[in-house]
């Protein structure tokens, strides 16, 4: 078998025989022009009429699969936009293979079709061009890295599918074992605990293009069964994991791509994420970032800042440059009503011209108006935008607030990529709905060496050894050191408030190999979806994935999830409830 060829101009006078489906047919002059597609692009044949086939091609439709034999020759009128442009095929021989009804959509990179009639028809819609780069693209990650790896003397390992189930963040999807009759598997969420007992085994380094499973609310960037490029390694600590992890990142990038990308990386610690720009996983493409403004307040008269302060509160804002004068009074307040989206009570604006207007400009004094334009550095035509409340809201807000508006004036450079670790998150979260501290990543995360005594006295001041990889305002990726240490995970488990029984029940397996002389190790893991789709610059993840679910986890194609007959049912001891 021949690797795909795609003839060029030095192919002129060659014989040659091409099969695929019409994409396009054109008559002109008495000559019939027939646009093929296969895998390899399209190239256009000329059948004319003194051709035995000619009549066959008069009645060729679309998505009619057909083998020609003809002559490359150089096309009169060529066409840049496809590397066969400037050759055709003078057919000599045309051969029917097979008809297609009529299609429910037209194949064209920009079709109209709506994107539930497109997933119904998926294998249609896979034949656009663009959708087949998207999976070309993917496939030359997955080689990238598998290369980079296996140069590295990791062990491509594939772990158990069927598992049980443990907390890990979302709800599992479960499976019923008709064998052992009301019990069930659980899909992994991630290779966790099974790549970490693999680095108790001793394999030492550890990769696997992983597919992992989590029932949770979809958006564009979320589907319910994602893959991951998944790694592993023993005798590492946080500095040598994430080398190894930004110059696998860079190979993909250059490889794929042939984009250089900067090493290293700049760390940036959770705290300084969250302060200056609102977000664990920043955008840092434009700039807008967050300023803090509460100390220029300080003895205020304005009443709702006043209230602020005294509550423990914080003023923050973002400077959008020159556009003052262009924001009007009605998108100003499509930005308040955004803001209320993240909980925000409102948002204050000031706009410096000649003179500065504004929704506050008569609630503050003259004194904290040149205080904000000398802290800010204010310009001719600058707009701040204002935000005060608790902490978390503020940030939150304002972060979200500030890729809005990037998004809005057409801020950020589609083609620019900007990379960043960022490092040190919180050990613990507060959990409303459980009324204790949880763990943010999962409880085999390894504490930062001078928390490890606070882990019982200090939750919210406790940090981990845990790191993400992100691009572009997205989370590409994320690992930590994991605890390797008997005695730091029973203190874990202890500061998580897990009783003895709970942990038995629910890691027993994984705490006893911890006995057995476990080496120190950690690792991490890219999403391969999401690392496709910023590579491939789609904002829908399932322009990525081949066959995905639509934004109620359902398969249009397929038809599942479905019923399923009462003999199954039986069989597996379940009954459904109305």
């Amino acid at each position: 078998m021949e690797k795909y060829i795609i003839y060029n101009i030095n192919n002129i006078g060659e014989e040659v025989i091409v099969k695929g489906w019409v994409s396009r047919i054109r008559k002109l002059g008495g000559l019939i022009f027939i646009d093929i597609r296969n895998r390899s692009g399209i190239i256009q044949a000329v059948v004319k009429p003194e051709c035995q086939y000619y009549e066959l091609a008069n009645e060729l439709k679309s998505e009619y699969v057909i083998k020609i034999s003809g002559i490359i020759v150089e096309r009169e009128n060529k066409n840049n936009n496809i590397l066969t442009g400037e050759i055709e095929i003078d057919v000599k021989k045309l051969d029917l293979i097979n008809i297609s009804k009529e299609l429910p959509f037209k194949i064209d990179n920009d079709t109209t079709a709506l994107e539930d009639t497109r997933l119904k028809y998926r294998y249609l819609d896979l034949r656009r061009e663009n959708l087949k780069e998207n999976f070309i693209l993917r496939n030359k990650i997955t080689f990238a890295a598998r290369k980079f790896l296996n140069n590295l003397d990791f062990l491509e390992v594939e772990t158990p599918v069927l598992c049980k189930s443990t907390p890990e963040g979302a709800r599992d999807y479960l499976v019923p074992s008709r064998v052992n009759n009301g019990k069930f598997f659980a899909l992994p969420q991630s290779p966790q605990i099974f790549k970490q007992l693999l680095m108790v085994a001793g394999f030492e380094r550890y990769y696997q293009i992983a597919k992992c499973f989590r029932d949770e609310d979809l958006r564009a960037d979320r589907q319910p069964e994602f893959t991951q490029i998944d790694v592993e390694a023993s005798f590492v600590d946080e500095n040598e994991i994430m080398t190894l992890g930004e110059n696998l990142v860079a190979n993909i990038f250059k490889e794929t791509k042939n984009i250089d990308i900067k090493l290293p990386l700049i760390r940036i610690k959770y705290d300084e994420a969250i302060a200056r720009f609102g977000s664990d996983k920043p955008d840092l493409r434009f700039g807008m970032e967050i300023n803090d403004i509460t100390n220029l307040f300080n003895n205020t008269e304005f009443d709702i800042f006043k209230k602020v302060i005294a509550n423990d509160g914080i003023i923050n804002a973002i400077v959008v440059k020159n556009i003052a004068s262009s924001y009007s009074r009605k998108e100003l307040d499509k930005l308040i009503d955004y803001v209320k989206n993240y909980k925000a009570q409102g948002l204050s604006y000031l706009k410096f011209n000649d003179e500065v207007t504004g929704s506050i400009v008569k609630a503050i004094s003259e004194v904290e108006i040149k205080k904000i334009k000398r802290s800010l550095n204010i310009e001719n035509n600058d707009l701040v935008l204002i935000i005060s409340g608790n902490y978390n809201v503020v940030k939150t807000s304002l972060g979200a607030l500030r890729c809005k508006i990037a998004h809005d004036l057409n801020l950020i450079n589609k083609d620019d990529y900007k990379l960043l670790w960022v490092v040190d998150f919180p050990l613990f979260e507060w959990s409303e709905e459980e009324k204790r501290y949880i763990s943010c990543h999962h409880p085999f995360t390894m504490p930062k060496d001078e928390d490890v005594d606070k882990l019982l006295t200090d939750k919210a001041h406790c940090y981990s050894k845990a790191y993400d990889i992100v691009i572009n305002g997205y989370e590409a990726g994320g690992g930590s050191i994991r605890i390797h240490d008997e005695k730091i995970q029973e203190f874990m488990f202890k500061a998580l408030e897990l009783k003895e029984k709970d942990i038995r029940e629910k890691f027993g397996f994984f705490v006893d190999a911890l006995k057995y002389g476990c080496p120190p190790h950690g690792g991490f893991a890219l999403g391969l979806d999401r690392l496709t789709m910023l590579l491939a610059q789609t904002e829908n993840i399932r322009d990525v994935i081949v066959f995905p679910k639509t934004a109620s986890a359902t398969d249009l194609m397929c038809e599942a999830p479905n019923t399923v007959s009462k003999d199954q049912l039986k069989e597996l001891g379940i009954t459904i409830e109305k």
